[in-house]
This record gives structure tokens, sequence and C-alpha cells, in this order.
């Protein structure tokens, strides 16, 4: 194939999150294709990349089996007839449909029938919950890039091609931390205790999980007066997480940053973290953490019943092992993580051990998550196009 040819590869990521991704792919491609066309649904990583946003990834944010999917589900459902019809209409080179697996999988399935060239990229979580789920990606995806090392040959069981791209956020964060280089960043004292605190970036995460949260800062704030705790928190739930820190009487003695979570990781001590992508990244922060997670008692019923390993949160799942708590749904409650993030910031004087021992352990992860994620990503969408 001629590297000059104009492509159209059409797109869709789901989040903040894919958006990173997809921002990813297109620039691994971007040398070899300088007439690269990419559109679908993207977010503002990508449009940098001059994807052309038909919607934007915000309109498939939903969260489990809540409340709020209910309501949206119609809409979401109608944005994926109208972008198979428009992609039937004008059929792109090759889709590559980035995470939400609910929402890609269905319209890979649906193109590659059409004879379009399909790849996923993240692997949806079979080693977790829903195992089911790798028939549905046999018929849909030509191709699957996977984040983390062990998938490909998982797949490979299964007859489903894939190649291991590495995970970008290995890149994104530093291998060697720098503390106090954040704290000065934020304006935080550069000695003394430092909480980041972490609800989530959805609002239906911040409805269950914030007020715990909030419950468990104020009785370490009780017993520790002079800890400095910071929340990062997304600008759209700014407001509600002001609400609730002012609800548990902690708004005057918390900071709340208008994002920064990765500054916010940097800078502190221990993580008191929602259960998702941001316990990777204190991971490779190699950041101590309580790990919590709370949602709708009937997905939560839902998830057990499918759920394959003993572990929720990924520094856990990635290590095999327990290496920080996890506190989930009924064992949330804000004495027990109050308790939980206690012993870590009491680690550096009364267990030390414990503590150089997990940030050995991140540090390992890192290495073993650090690739040159955009160019191996290029090269097997490249591999995919000349069969």
């Amino acid at each position: 194939m001629d590297k000059h040819q104009d492509l159209f590869l059409a797109m869709v990521a789901g989040e903040t999150s894919g958006d990173l991704l997809a921002g990813l792919v297109l620039q691994g491609l971007a040398n070899d294709f300088p007439g690269l066309r990419s559109a679908g649904i993207g977010g503002p990583r990508m449009a940098q990349a001059g994807f052309d946003a038909w919607w934007p990834s915000e309109r498939l944010a939903v969260h489990g089996y809540s409340a709020e999917l209910v309501r949206r589900i119609w809409g979401i459902l109608r944005i994926r007839k109208q972008l198979v019809q428009r992609l039937t209409a004008q059929p792109p080179k090759l889709f590559v449909g980035v995470d939400a697996p609910d929402f890609n999988l269905g319209v890979e399935e649906r193109l590659r029938a059409q004879g379009i060239k399909t790849v996923h990229f993240v692997c949806p979580s079979i080693w977790a919950w829903r195992p089911e789920r790798v028939e549905k990606i046999r018929r849909s995806a030509d191709h699957v890039l996977c984040i983390f090392p062990f998938e490909p040959s998982l797949l490979a069981q299964h007859g489903i091609a894939a190649t291991y791209v590495g995970h970008p956020l290995a890149n994104v964060i530093p291998l060697q931390p720098n503390r106090a280089a954040a704290r000065q960043q934020l304006g935080l004292p550069l000695d003394g205790e430092v909480l980041a605190v972490l609800p989530g970036s959805r609002a239906s995460e911040v409805s269950y999980i914030a007020k715990p949260f909030f419950l468990a800062a104020a009785r370490l704030l009780q017993a520790r007066p002079s800890l400095t705790i910071i929340v990062p928190a997304v600008p759209a739930l700014r407001a509600r997480i002001d609400a609730l820190a002012a609800e548990c009487g902690i708004l005057d003695r918390i900071r709340v940053l208008d994002g920064q979570s990765h500054l916010a990781l940097e800078a502190c001590d221990c993580t008191l973290i929602a259960s998702g992508t941001a316990t990777l990244e204190a991971a490779l922060y190699k950041r101590p953490m309580v790990i919590s997670y709370h949602m709708h008692a009937i997905s939560w019923r839902l998830m057990l019943r499918k759920q394959l390993q003993p572990w929720v949160g990924l520094p856990n799942i990635l290590c095999q092992d327990f290496v920080v708590p996890e506190l989930l749904q009924a064992a949330a409650t804000p004495e027990a993580l109050a308790e939980a993030v206690t012993q870590w910031l009491d680690a550096p004087r009364l267990d030390p051990a414990r503590l150089a021992q997990l940030e050995q352990r991140f540090h390992d992860l890192h290495l073993e998550l650090r690739r040159d994620t955009p160019k191996l990503a290029a090269d097997a969408i490249q591999k995919i196009l000349s069969v």
C-alpha cells in the first residue's frame, strides 16, 4: 500500500481515556499517511490530530446498569444506528473502536459483515468478568490492540489475532515521580502528610462514593489535624463535590482542584481512590492507595455474578495479589476507609518494608507496561491494511 495514499479511518472513542488512546493511534499513523482523514465519535485529543467528530465522546459516557443508562440508552442506540448508516454509505478503509465495548463491538460486527476491516483497541476485560464477550469479540474484530501483556495469548486461545502495544499511561507518567516538584506546583507544603481523595470522574460515581470518602476524610482530619487533603475534581462535577464536602463538614479543611489528578497523585503520600483507570495511574506514580467502589445494589449483584477474579482494582489484578486494600460496597464504611488510609500514612514510621516492597512492585509494573504505543499500534494497523 502506498504510504502516501489517502486513508479514510473511522473511529469511535468513549470517554476521556478512549480519546487519549485514539489520539495516540492518529499520532502514530500521521507520518505514514499524510493525507489521513479520520471521523466518527471522539474528543479533544483526537480533534487536535485533525479528527472530525460527528458526535462528541461524552455522548457515550454512562455507568453500569444505572438509571442513567436506562434514560440514555435510546439516544445511544440512535447514534449507533446513524453511525453505521453513515459508514455504510461512505465506507472507511478501517474502523477502529477504542474502548466502549458495549457500543463499539456492535458497530464493528455490523461493519465487518459488510467487508470493512475492524480493529478494537483495549481488550475488554474478559479475564476479570463477562467472559461471554469473547465470542462477541471474535465476531466483531479482525484484530485487537491490547494494553496489558498477558492479553494477546489469552485471545489467541480463542482464535482472535491481537498485538500488545503497551499502556500509554506508562509513557505519560515519569518512571521516577517528583513529589517535591508536584507539591511546589500545587502550592502545597513540602513537608507534612498529603492525602489525595479521588471519588471518580462520573456523576454517578461521585453520587455513590464521594460521601463515604469525605466522611472518612473528616475522621482522618480529626485524628491528624495537620493532614493536607486534596481532591481533584472534574470541572463539571465541582459544584457537586463542593456540596458533598460541605455536607460532611470538611469543605473548609480540604482543597478541591480543577482536574490536575496526575499532579495530585504525584504530590500525595497516599490516595483514597475509586476503582478504575485512576488506580493504575496511582500505581505508576508508585503511591500506596486504598481502592473503593460503591454502586447501585442491583448493579453490584449483577457484577458479582460475572466476576472471575478476587480483585477489582487494576494494580491488584496486574500484580495478581492484594498489594493494596480494596473496600467495596458495604465494606466501604467511613471508619474502614479511614483505618486503611491510616495504615498507609503510618507505614513510613511503622512498616517501611511494606512501603518499599509496594514501590518496587509498582516500579516493575511500570517497566512492563512502557512501550512505544503509537508506533506499535500504527505498525499493527499497517499490517491489517496490507492484507
